[in-house]
């Protein structure tokens, strides 16, 4: 009211007040929200309710915000892969190398999903190697010029162990994701990353490992996408029938004849005592009509117009050329 019109408050009097209220959030780009182990990204709601001579009451509620990562977007459908290799050397002697191979479908995932993983481990050394897979998810922290990071194990597998002159492939090897928060790439205090490790445990050395980057995203990916090869190539399998030519002369139709024998027409004539309702029903003429036309042969095929010069209608000729 006026009197409080300077100080943006509103007085009102004893009894049950509702207010219905909205906010719109900024168009600029807001960070998910996030609790991490040195940080987090929080979001909230905070009413206040003012007394005369009494403290203020305080009301606080967090709501989430989740900024969307579409994971259709080309550089989040291009496939990830890399190739490693490491040769162990045991003081004079050095054994063959063991290389390792890898290739994921995108990089691109939503929580839930399964990465198929193609890979190929070859052992060409004197140990007994296992080949095994993780999702890490790495979280930076930045303040006042400083940062810190900290990595943690999201999910992973194990292959089988792998003896010396051995060869295993991965053909489609599934890695679910869980329930984990989308990546934080635009955010100036936090950063959220997640990464595929691929590597080979090694007794005794240093793993090979090969690292392909991931994005989490909160849009999945669209069906049609995935399904389009294969409406596509159905599609031209119908469309064959496009590419097939017409005789130059059409074939003539079958005889009466040979559809309808004279046995079949006698037994199909009705007799003449069924015929008196329908005598009744209709006059004489008309039914004399259909009953002289009703089993008589279509007229016969002729491929050549019998009256070349004479037009079948009232519309004008077109002459031929």
């Amino acid at each position: 009211d006026d009197d409080n019109s300077e100080e943006g408050l509103h007085t009102i009097h004893s009894g049950r007040h509702e207010y219905a209220f909205s906010f719109e959030l900024p168009q600029t780009p807001l960070a998910t929200s996030f609790e991490g182990r040195h940080g987090s990204v929080r979001y909230w709601v905070k009413a206040e309710l003012h007394r005369p001579w009494l403290l203020p009451v305080k009301l606080k509620k967090e709501f989430t915000v989740f900024e969307h990562i579409d994971i259709n977007t080309p550089s989040l459908l291009s496939p990830q892969a890399g190739t490693k290799e490491k040769t162990l050397c045991c003081w004079l002697c050095t054994s063959g190398p063991i290389s390792l191979s890898a290739k994921i479908e995108r990089k691109g995932y939503t929580p839930g999903e399964s990465i198929q993983i193609f890979a190929e481990i070859e052992n060409c050394s004197s140990r007994v190697v296992v080949p095994k897979a993780a999702i890490y998810q790495t979280q930076a922290f930045y303040a006042k010029g400083k940062m810190k990071e900290v990595k943690q194990l999201v999910a992973n597998l194990c292959g089988e162990s792998l003896s010396s002159g051995k060869t295993e492939t991965w053909n489609g090897k599934q890695l679910k994701i869980p329930p984990v928060s989308p990546s934080i790439l635009d955010c100036s205090i936090i950063r959220v990353e997640y990464s595929l490790m691929i590597y080979v445990d090694i007794p005794g050395a240093m793993d090979l490992f090969l690292n392909l980057p991931l994005v989490i995203g909160t849009i999945p990916l669209h069906p049609f996408g995935s399904r389009t090869s294969s409406v596509s190539s159905q599609c031209s399998m119908n469309m064959n029938w496009l590419g097939l030519t017409l005789p130059e002369r059409p074939e003539a139709p079958p005889s009466y004849a040979e559809v309808v024998t004279e046995e079949q027409r006698q037994s199909s004539l009705a007799p003449v005592g069924a015929c008196d309702d329908f005598e009744r029903a209709l006059p004489g003429p008309l039914f004399a009509y259909i009953q002289e036309f009703r089993f008589l042969p279509p007229p016969l095929y002729s491929e050549i117009d019998p009256n070349p010069d004479q037009p079948t209608d009232d519309r004008p000729s077109c002459p031929s050329r």
